[in-house]
């Protein structure tokens, strides 16, 4: 397969591990992340950039005792499986697990994976997930402050020889993380969520990217919010990449689309759907993409609705080849 690496535009894809139901007719556990597996060789070998995973434990839309394949379990596996692409999540929560174990999580996998951590966190929103497993789950306004300081501590605990830390929400006392990843100055970091006076604050003074989606009229406004951000604080929004994670279907005709539609979660109607999401034919997909590259995206990471097979994944791959011939790395 045509290599897509080496360009300004970075292209990823989501690997399957359960939570959209997407394993459902597969019958047994191993057989289930054997696909999971299989995908993201398939993503490495197609010349992607990165692979992802989601950060959750019950399958949407509602708990259906289906399997779901935890978040950093997999990424840890998935490190040993390939060589070159790099390794996100979309995004972690923050809810999940305190931000000093999440910033040895992390060096960790960085150092086992050769470098290829992209650190993706957001404040966490699934509240059946924290009933389920007895989180707290508590308002935005205090999930976001929790966000803002386990960015602090992970990347001081990533950097500093000890870390104490003294936060409305978090406490340290000489927090050691050892190893330090690989990645110089550190890996980078994705903030998740397009909350356009809180999150998006938190995302202009640390990430260094921000995925945030919708219709192309909503990326540009919550870009122009995010400009705003960053001036108040001083900082240049062109050092943030911004990202898209839509859902994917590429089919050759609106009446195959339509059929795929029953595999989204969304519940939109079809004509929703296909204008906030990549749905189309090669061509229109194609064009769409570079209609968000004009208005500001740097990167896509989609999830493909026809998982676990690789219609769509292939398809997709022909379309990131040809784009980012037009958009070369810059030297």
């Amino acid at each position: 397969m045509t290599s897509i690496h080496n360009s300004l535009i970075t292209f990823g894809v989501f690997m399957p591990q359960g939570w959209k139901m997407e394993l459902v007719g597969i019958p047994t556990a191993t057989e289930k992340w054997q696909a999971a597996v299989d995908v993201a060789l398939r993503a490495e070998d197609a010349g992607f950039d990165s692979i992802w995973v989601y950060d959750h434990f019950h399958n949407v839309p509602r708990p259906a005792h289906e399997a779901v394949f935890e978040c950093w379990t997999t990424m840890a596996a998935i490190s040993q499986l390939t060589k070159t692409i790099r390794l996100g999540q979309m995004v972690g929560c923050n809810l999940y697990r305190p931000p000093s174990l999440l910033a040895k999580i992390t060096s960790s996998l960085d150092v086992i994976s050769g470098g290829r951590l992209d650190w993706g966190i957001g404040a966490g929103w699934y509240e059946n997930e924290c009933r389920g497993y007895g989180y707290p789950f508590p308002v935005p306004k205090d999930r976001i402050a929790m966000l803002r300081e386990a960015v602090e501590i992970v990347t001081s605990m990533w950097t500093q020889n000890e870390t104490t830390y003294e936060g409305k929400y978090y406490q340290l006392s000489r927090a050691n993380c050892d190893p330090k990843p690989l990645q110089s100055p550190r890996p980078p970091i994705w903030i998740g969520g397009g909350g356009e006076q809180l999150t998006l604050r938190v995302v202009a003074q640390y990430a260094d990217y921000s995925n945030f989606g919708g219709t192309p009229a909503e990326f540009a406004r919550k870009r122009e919010i995010l400009k705003g951000h960053c001036a108040a604080v001083g900082r240049d929004e062109a050092t943030i990449t911004k990202t898209w994670s839509p859902e994917i279907l590429i089919r050759s005709s609106e009446a195959e689309l339509r059929a795929g539609q029953a595999l989204s979660i969304r519940g939109e109607s079809f004509e929703q759907w296909r204008d906030s999401n990549l749905v189309g034919t090669p061509d229109e997909v194609e064009s769409k993409i570079r209609e968000y590259i004009s208005l500001g995206c740097g990167g896509f990471v989609p999830w493909c609705v026809d998982y676990p097979t690789f219609d769509t994944l292939d398809a997709f791959a022909e379309i990131a080849a040809r784009v980012r011939r037009d958009f070369p790395a810059q030297e």
